[in-house]
């Protein structure tokens, strides 16, 4: 039996706990999502290095999974936009049962290889794309299907699973096992192998984001302000990088529309947007780079 599947040993009595005792069990077994996450570092590093040239030469982030797993690789897609600027039909994912399965379970839809098969080529899979097979268990048809049908495409496929051995992560060129083990809830792994796996593609986005310059430091420079709390973020962050009062930033940051790196580099190096902008596109895109001309 695998391990997900496998009842814990630690909580036979569950139904029987207190409440105090039962956030308390469900609390902490999540700090074992945090363990194998950590323990899975040198597999994630070397998914990263992988997969930055390819994704810096216009490949694209192409994320694939069923139930929890899928609808995971979903948020980790539709979130880079405002985050980072990243463009939509560069983070894009494909879930079990359709998009109507993010809302709505499907069962059976995971045990479909061929439709997994069909959904990932009818993203017209390319040798610089990245795709991301999620599935807890490791052996999900369905992301089984669209992992060959990746590879077939001569995408780079990055299986990530919560079992070891698990078919997903061994079949995959970058091979990620998240090893949680047993769940508090026999086999429900919208828990912390749920966690795990947000936790490492957390990290792996971020880390590529990092690595395409869409940072200045630890600052979130090429957010999308597309509401008055990121305009507001926006504005702080360049007060932040520059020391600029909140009228200087903000007069600067309505010039380029808002975008916080060019308003960093024309405040700290005294020039206009245009120019900054300029500078920013021959360093591409790295505010270090564009300071430093």
């Amino acid at each position: 039996m695998l391990k997900t599947e496998t009842p814990s040993t630690q909580h036979a009595q569950l139904d029987l706990y207190p409440t105090d005792q039962l956030v308390a069990a469900l609390v902490d077994d999540q700090f074992r999502a945090v363990d194998a996450v950590r323990l899975a570092s040198p597999q994630i590093t070397a998914a990263i290095n992988a997969a930055l040239p390819r994704i810096a030469a216009g490949g694209r982030l192409l994320y694939v999974g069923a139930g929890t797993s899928g609808r995971l690789g979903v948020l980790d897609s539709v979130e880079l936009n405002p985050t980072f600027s990243w463009p939509p039909e560069r983070a894009l994912a494909i879930l079990a049962g359709g998009a109507g399965a993010m809302f709505t379970a499907v069962e059976g839809a995971e045990d479909d290889v061929a439709q997994g098969a069909a959904d990932l080529l009818a993203l017209l899979p390319q040798g610089h794309d990245v795709v991301f097979l999620l599935a807890a268990s490791g052996a999900t048809p369905y992301v089984l299907g669209a992992l060959r049908a990746a590879r077939g495409a001569g995408a780079l496929t990055v299986g990530i699973a919560n079992n070891v051995d698990a078919p997903v992560a061994t079949q995959a060129q970058c091979g990620i096992v998240l090893d949680t083990g047993t769940e508090v809830i026999s086999g429900s792994t919208r828990l912390k192998a749920g966690t795990a796996q947000k936790i490492a593609l957390n990290t792996i986005s971020s880390a590529l984001m990092v690595g395409l310059h869409k940072t200045y430091g630890n600052l979130m420079v090429d957010l999308k302000p597309t509401n008055a709390k990121l305009i507001l973020r926006a504005v702080k962050l360049t007060m932040h990088a520059t020391g600029a009062d909140e009228a200087q930033a903000k007069s600067v940051l309505e010039q380029c529309q808002f975008h916080v790196k060019v308003a960093i580099v024309a405040l700290l190096k005294k020039i206009t947007t245009d120019q900054a902008q300029a500078l920013l596109a021959g360093a591409g895109g790295s505010v270090r780079s564009a300071l430093a001309a």
